[in-house]
């Protein structure tokens, strides 16, 4: 209990020392506001109850496409979250996944596609017993699904589809869920993630406003939601889609969360004439033309930066999208966002020499300054380790947002930026791209980062990454500064790939297709699921651990002698015993 305590008074001294004067005067009047509107509620909530019912103006408003969408974040959805012993009481993120009540949304996404069948009506039935015993379960304001801002936006579009697709829906039943909409959008509007708190879950919130302002828009009071939600999204669409279209807070999979959010909206309003969107496409089709770029043959991404496998819909659903694809043989640098990728007919390459996250907190961000991933075929070799969990396991969330959880090196065992709490960095590191050319047909990277300019005896790490013939891979790190270190260098391996030693190199398997590392000044050191210190573990999806292989090399010097040089060959070398 006292670690807890001790943990919260950080977390909310570090909050404070990033707020302005005019951040804490919102936050003082947010706790005030949902203070009144709840013993408001409580003295006499018949008055909030009456307005929800008889100002609402729901028939006349069309529903969002809704397209069925198989991912493997539905897959992990329709199956449970497969949380280790003590999870869903220490994780809160937990318990909030299914309050969010989408599997709602799956029903009526895939019931569009099916005919009016018995299982359809059966699935109707199902999704009004789901949403009415939740609102009995969790009245209004107790509980843990009245915290978070995000969760009850959220649940808005979800109860406004209910009001729409459901058939021989009992007034008293339809009065209960309008009731549970219009109170879920006033704590919104009351607890905005404003000024230092920007982010996804700002996103998400204005777009429950402006469901919920639909519905009340001939209100003052929806008026006031639904001018809010575009008025936050407007802005929001130019500081969190980057330039380049990648994502300020450099998570792929929250980027994606984002998107949808911004087609589910933009879909929403014009269909129901509430405002010109329009203007929002390009940035948008940029954004999609950087997620299509990290796509491999299968459709994921990697796991870069935070992801808890939330939806904006529901997962296995979609909002409709116009996406863009990329050609054969692409080759682009973001230089906004800080990634380099080559996805070309066979090879999938990433190279990061991006910001941490997100200012001031970078919440999302791990450190992963100059750390690649590549995958062949379609199947992950190197990959990028994942996030596991946010909360309850304090020492796993550290070390998945970590730099010695990255394919880069770590310095004297410290991360590349400094990990205040789970979510908040302090010390953030800059990036600088130095070169970017292609020298003979060939393909030439080079970059550094400031991350350990902190340390009593400074030092920069630089990376190149040669690609030759594209499909071999020099990559060396050197190293500018001080004193003398400890250099760590990792290259974390799919959990399903087989690993041997052969002529002074590795060879890693995974279905069959194959890469050939070697490390030119020493050896590789072969690690799966060390305990302490950690290393050598994978998170497929939230909540999901498992060993996994890491070539991991050690080695004690001064900064400016230090070299390590990795050869990646994904063909057979033909040179015996690996270049040496």
């Amino acid at each position: 209990m006292k670690a807890v305590m001790a943990f919260n008074l950080r977390f909310y001294l570090l909050r404070l020392r990033h707020s302005s004067t005019i951040e804490l005067l919102h936050r003082i009047w947010q706790l005030c506001a949902r203070l009144h509107l709840k013993i408001l509620y409580i003295l006499d909530g018949r008055q909030f109850n009456r307005f929800a019912v008889e100002c609402a103006r729901v028939d006349n408003l069309k529903m969002p496409d809704l397209l069925p969408e198989f991912t493997n974040a539905s897959a992990n959805f329709k199956n449970g979250f497969p949380p280790d012993s003590g999870a869903l009481k220490s994780d809160i993120r937990l318990r909030w996944e299914p309050a969010r009540l989408q599997l709602v949304s799956t029903f009526f996404a895939w019931e569009s596609y099916r005919s009016a069948t018995a299982r359809g009506r059966l699935s109707g039935d199902a999704a009004k017993a789901l949403i009415l015993s939740w609102i009995k379960d969790n009245p209004f304001p107790h509980g843990d699904n009245y915290r978070s801002s995000m969760e009850c936006a959220l649940r808005i579009p979800v109860l406004f589809y209910a009001l729409k697709q459901l058939k021989y829906l009992r007034s008293r039943d339809r009065d209960r869920i309008l009731q549970t909409i219009n109170l879920h959008a006033r704590m919104v509007a009351n607890g905005l993630s404003l000024y230092s708190s920007l982010g996804n879950h700002t996103i998400t919130e204005a777009v429950g406003l402006v469901f919920a302002g639909s519905m009340y828009r001939l209100e003052r009071t929806g008026r006031s939601w639904l001018d809010t939600g575009i008025r936050i999204l407007q802005s929001e669409i130019e500081h969190q889609i980057l330039e380049d279209g990648g994502p300020a807070e450099q998570s792929l999979g929250y980027h994606r969360f984002v998107l949808d959010l911004y087609w589910l909206v933009m879909d929403f309003v014009h269909k129901n004439s509430l405002a010109n969107l329009s203007h929002w496409q390009p940035k948008l089709l940029k954004a999609e033309s950087f997620m299509s770029t990290f796509l491999d043959m299968n459709g994921t991404f990697p796991g870069i930066g935070d992801s808890d496998d939330g939806a904006a819909v529901a997962p296995g659903v979609a909002p409709r999208r116009n996406a863009s694809t990329i050609s054969s043989g692409e080759r682009i640098t973001f230089p906004a966002s800080g990634y380099s990728v080559i996805n070309d007919s066979r090879l999938m390459f990433t190279f990061d020499h991006g910001p941490l996250g997100m200012a001031p907190f970078c919440n999302h961000g791990h450190a992963d300054a100059l750390s690649i991933t590549l995958s062949k075929n379609g199947w992950p070799l190197i990959v990028d380790t994942g996030t596991y969990r946010y909360n309850g396991v304090p020492k796993w969330r550290r070390y998945f947002k970590s730099t010695r959880a990255h394919n880069t090196v770590n310095i004297d065992n410290q991360d590349q930026a400094v990990q205040e709490t789970g979510f908040i960095w302090s010390r953030p590191y800059k990036v600088r791209l130095t070169a970017c050319h292609e020298p003979g047909g060939n393909l030439f990277y080079d970059a550094e980062h400031n991350g350990y300019a902190r340390l009593s005896d400074p030092v920069r790490h630089r990376r190149s990454v040669l690609v030759v013939g594209g499909e071999t891979f020099l990559i060396k790190d050197r190293f500018i500064g001080k004193g003398i270190h400890c250099f760590q260098i990792n290259f974390h391996l799919h959990p399903q790939a087989e690993v041997s030693a052969e002529a002074g190199g590795w060879i890693v398997d995974h279905g069959g297709e194959k890469i050939y590392m070697n490390l030119r000044e020493a050896n590789f050191q072969l690690i799966r699921g060390q305990q302490d210190p950690i290393l050598g573990w994978f998170s497929s999806r939230y909540g999901h651990k498992e060993p996994t292989y890491t070539l991991s090399c050690t080695r004690m010097g001064n900064a400016n002698s230090v070299v390590f040089t990795t050869i990646i060959c994904t063909r057979a070398p033909w040179v015996r015993n690996w270049f040496r």
